[in-house]
């Protein structure tokens, strides 16, 4: 394993973030913030508990999730995208860099971001709202494989798009409103019986049960489901990275 060029690409992207702070982390972190204020402080406060918890506090683990699945998804597309778009990309093809050094090195640096990004909107929340983590350690758990698994996701769409209209497609049109229709304002026990199987079939619902339940320990989806499901999809984005690698699709062409 070709740990320097692993570090040197994952510094060069990391380095991306510090110099764009502004967009980066201070954007997702006041648009989330402003859901807190909303929801949380103004709303929140009229509304009974659901399953215990103030609704204030339940929808935490949701608005934290959004902000990760998005974030993630956006600078690992974004990190993948420019190389191809500057032609620079092919300079690290040739080099004596493995498939698996650079998806690595990308993914790497997109998911220590969302993982910073996930850990300030925690921590920014509680000028809002008060909430506990029950288990913290499932908590770091979800919260890292979530990161790597979506950033990796963002990768293979980074590959895939020729322009940066594209970049922004599957973020807006497809992973926002399943985060949105997924249980992050709501418990799905809430909806008609009908609704409740339909949105079992949307996979960000497993992630916020199982985010959720590692603060609260109530889920709308068993634990070991969620995690099921987390993993199945991160094992899914990585067989279409080998591939991607294995063809050349979209690198080598």
């Amino acid at each position: 394993m070709n740990w320097h060029a692993i570090k040197a690409i994952y510094a060069f992207e990391l380095a991306r973030t510090w110099r764009t702070l502004l967009q980066s982390i201070a954007a997702p972190v006041i648009s989330t913030s402003l859901y807190f204020i909303v929801f949380g402080s103004a709303i929140g406060s009229r509304m009974a508990q659901i399953d215990g918890v103030s609704y204030g506090a339940f929808i935490v683990p949701g608005l934290a999730m959004l902000a990760i699945l998005t974030e993630s998804i956006s600078n690992a597309s974004f990190g993948i995208y420019m190389p191809k778009f500057s032609g620079t990309i092919y300079e690290v093809l040739s080099a004596p860099v493995s498939a698996a050094e650079i998806v690595i090195g990308y993914v790497g640096a997109a998911a220590t971001k969302s993982v910073i990004l996930g850990t300030i909107i925690l921590v920014t929340a509680r000028l809002f709202v008060d909430y506990s983590i029950l288990h913290p350690v499932w908590m770091a758990a979800f919260l890292v494989l979530t990161s790597v698994t979506f950033s990796l996701f963002g990768f293979i769409i980074g590959v895939w798009a020729d322009g940066f209209e594209k970049l922004q497609i599957v973020p807006i049109m497809i992973v926002t409103p399943l985060a949105f229709l997924g249980g992050s304002f709501y418990s799905i026990s809430m909806l008609p019986p009908l609704w409740q199987t339909i949105t079992l079939f949307n996979p960000v619902v497993y992630l916020v049960s199982g985010f959720r339940w590692s603060f609260y320990g109530v889920a709308d989806v068993s634990v070991a489901l969620s995690l099921g499901m987390t993993a199945l999809f991160l094992v899914l984005c990585l067989a279409a990275v080998w591939l991607i690698f294995r063809t050349g699709y979209k690198l080598k062409a």
